[in-house]
């Protein structure tokens, strides 16, 4: 008797030696070295705390038996467990009652009462009478408020279905500070998170800022320039190992080996990979992403015609709002300040294509007209079935509606042989559109980025709207973190010049190949042009006030441009006559 005193006595005073009696109960591997040190943390570590640790060490099995240890200890400790969602909270609830009926020295945390609640919601242990129940788990969005708790733990609130833009997180910071007020304002009352970033401007750098001490614990040692990147918060241990010589990139934790970290490294992408397995937020460096969505010009295009020119502003009268931006924090789209000149037919407008095989890639169409060295992006096509009859005959579907006259197409994949389908098809549908071929022979990295990069600072690409908005919504079927990486947007604002920044860019890399098709005309200054046209309407009303004073009186009256004025004049050959060009 006394010897089983002792034990509960000592697992009492250590939740690490209880998380690995749990761990045994539970058939599990004994705690790994990580594991411990998140344990030892969440016991001693200060009244507001974060915990950041690479994705798949365990955090909610480990959060659910520090509840455990809790009430362990002390049945009258009131507990809230907040979650991204409300299945997740119940799940969460689910697991901790089966633990409390299951593991025989936790059993005398069963209610005795029939009037004690017993739900997914919320539960009592064995403890007296109270309004509030021993434990409430809930989703971050739920009914928050007319709540109390001593202990309240935040696990995994930020997911990328509430994190994608910087709205959401915004709107999810908001929730998290409306929690603390649920906090009892007792001496030994705690708040906790944990979680794994979801982004690189993840809230969890907001929740430091206010004094929520966070440790971080990456999946492998950063190598020793990237050391400084985590700004003193690597966990105690780690930094220990870093100090005593630890191997640079070697695996932290015997979780994942050497081989299953460059596993995910190669599917995850790599900006994805230094996000949920090192905890790397440095990403953030505004010269690392050199792609600004702040740079476009956002309005609608008209689909055949545009102004001589079009300004613009970064005020942020300009912002647009609504619409739903996945850059980074503080990167909005705006639109024009001013659109000048007389409208007119665009000078040329292509579709770029950049074709895929089946699979997770996707087969990207841009539609681009451009005027005056100003580019319109007016429509972006998105297939996931390679380059199938049904998807060609789509693109060309697009080409019709825009009036292409160029189809752009990448022959790095296929060797030509999409080319050579869509002849086919061109001939069948009688489109007189001619194929262009073009190969890529730099690092696609390089490649988006000096292409892209000099229009965006020039302010030379205008977005419809529209494009935005389809963007957004494409792709709904799939989960919230794949979404993401679909996203035209997400893809500029994520791009920098490391190899497998991105995931998947094919979006952007059908945008940037589109661009670069109109590089010469880009040296047209459209100020230029508007100048020479008003030059060319001077001498025109010169000309025709000494040939027919009358009717030049009338065009002045009516205001007819030069176009019109050589309509009425019925001189289809006024420019050759009178050689004012």
């Amino acid at each position: 008797m006394n010897t089983e005193k002792n034990s509960l006595a000592l697992l009492q005073q250590d939740f690490k030696l209880f998380l690995q009696a749990l761990w045994h109960e539970l058939h599990l591997p004994p705690p790994t070295r990580a594991q411990y040190a998140i344990a030892d943390y969440l016991q001693t570590g200060p009244k507001r705390l974060q915990i950041q640790a690479f994705r798949g060490v365990g955090k909610s099995w480990i959060t659910g038996a520090f509840v455990l240890w809790t009430l362990f200890n002390d049945p009258e400790r009131k507990i809230m467990i907040i979650s991204a969602s409300k299945e997740r909270a119940d799940n969460m609830s689910i697991f901790l009652q089966k633990l409390i009926i299951e593991t025989p020295w936790l059993s005398f945390l069963q209610p005795k009462s029939d009037d004690s609640r017993w739900s997914r919601i919320s539960f009592d242990v064995n403890c007296s009478p109270h309004q509030a129940p021993s434990v409430k788990s809930v989703g971050i969005t739920g009914q928050l408020t007319g709540s109390r708790a001593d202990l309240m733990i935040l696990d995994d609130v930020e997911v990328p279905g509430n994190s994608m833009t910087e709205f959401m997180r915004e709107k999810l910071l908001q929730l998290c500070t409306e929690a603390e007020s649920i906090l009892t304002p007792k001496s030994d009352s705690r708040i906790m998170y944990l979680g794994t970033p979801q982004t690189t401007f993840t809230i969890y750098r907001k929740l430091a800022e206010r004094s929520y001490r966070p440790l971080v614990w990456p999946a492998r040692y950063p190598r020793g320039k990237n050391v400084t990147q985590y700004e003193g918060l690597l966990a105690p241990d780690l930094q220990a190992d870093i100090d005593n010589g630890a191997e640079e990139w070697a695996p932290t934790d015997d979780r994942f080996t050497n081989e299953d970290l460059l596993e995910r490294e190669a599917s995850m992408g790599r900006s994805n990979y230094m996000l949920q397995f090192q905890l790397d937020t440095s990403l953030s460096d505004a010269e690392k992403f050199p792609l600004k969505m702040a740079d476009l010009i956002v309005t609608s295009v008209n689909p055949s015609n545009a102004p001589e020119n079009i300004i613009w502003c970064s005020d942020p009268a300009n912002v647009i709002k609504d619409a739903p931006t996945v850059g980074l924090p503080g990167d909005y789209f705006y639109s024009p300040m001013q659109m000048q000149g007389e409208w007119s037919e665009f000078d040329e407008t292509i579709c770029s294509v950049d074709p895929s095989g089946r699979g997770t890639d996707e087969t990207a169409a841009c539609y681009l007209s451009q005027k005056n060295g100003i580019i319109y992006l007016h429509e972006v096509r998105a297939y996931r079935d390679g380059y199938s009859d049904t998807t060609l005959l789509d693109i060309l579907r697009g080409c019709k509606k825009y009036g292409v006259t160029s189809l752009v197409i990448e022959t790095n994949f296929g060797d030509g042989i999409v080319s050579e389908l869509f002849k086919k098809h061109l001939i069948q549908t009688k489109q007189n559109i001619n194929v262009e071929e073009v190969r890529a022979n730099v690092r696609k990295e390089d490649r988006i980025i000096d292409s892209l990069e000099p229009v965006l600072n020039q302010h030379r690409l205008v977005v419809d709207r529209a494009v935005i908005d389809w963007d957004y919504t494409s792709n709904k079927d799939s989960a919230p973190e794949s979404r993401l990486l679909y996203m035209l947007f997400y893809q500029m604002s994520r791009m920098c010049r490391q190899k497998g920044a991105v995931k998947h860019d094919d979006r952007l890399d059908c945008l940037a190949q589109g661009v670069k098709w109109f590089t010469d005309a880009l040296s047209i200054s459209a100020l230029d042009q508007i100048a020479m046209r008003k030059q060319d309407e001077f001498s025109n009303m010169l000309a025709e006030f000494i040939d027919n004073p009358q009717a030049s009186a009338n065009h002045l009256v009516l205001g007819l441009n030069l176009e019109q004025r050589q309509e009425c004049m019925g001189l289809d050959d006024y420019n050759d006559h009178h050689n004012w060009r």
